[in-house]
């Protein structure tokens, strides 16, 4: 995940003058949530940027997060990679739109839905690559001894 900070760099150099930012996560899936937090908080300390984590794990929860993030006057949002955002990128996209508040999220949908922008890997390529190692696992390969790879083309 050292993709995480870029986003919030990204946002930094797109508001200079921005004191403030924040970070939405899903709680309901800690690993990821805990990750997101840790990385980007590091991030924010480098940055000399105050960040705040908002938690939503149920698509009623957004209104709720996006008015605590107009209420804390942050000047960005970075949307923690999880897939339960990924399913609801259009929504996410509008509620950032309609709050008038700069957002970045891993996926290249979020954008094309209206989000500002994406920084991550391709989902389409994430996807192939899972079926390539699937793939090589049913013909006989043993998993541990796949190498690790990683997505080198971004969206």
């Amino acid at each position: 995940m050292e993709i995480a900070p870029k986003r919030l760099e990204l946002l930094r150099e797109l508001i200079p003058t921005a004191s403030v930012m924040a970070l939405l996560v899903n709680p309901s899936n800690p690993t990821l949530a805990d990750a997101n937090t840790k990385e980007l908080q590091a991030a924010a300390r480098s940055l000399a940027l105050e960040l705040h984590v908002l938690n939503a794990s149920a698509e009623h929860e957004f209104d709720a997060a996006f008015a605590k993030l107009v209420q804390l006057r942050a000047a960005g949002l970075v949307i923690g990679s999880d897939p339960f955002f990924t399913g609801r990128s259009e929504r996410l996209a509008a509620l950032a739109v309609r709050h008038a508040v700069p957002a970045v999220y891993a996926w290249r949908e979020f954008a094309a839905a209206g989000g500002l922008m994406s920084y991550g890997a391709s989902i389409t390529d994430s996807y192939r690559l899972v079926g390539t190692y699937t793939g090589r696992i049913l013909k006989g390969e043993k998993p541990a001894d796949l190498p690790v790879q990683q997505i080198t083309r971004s969206n």
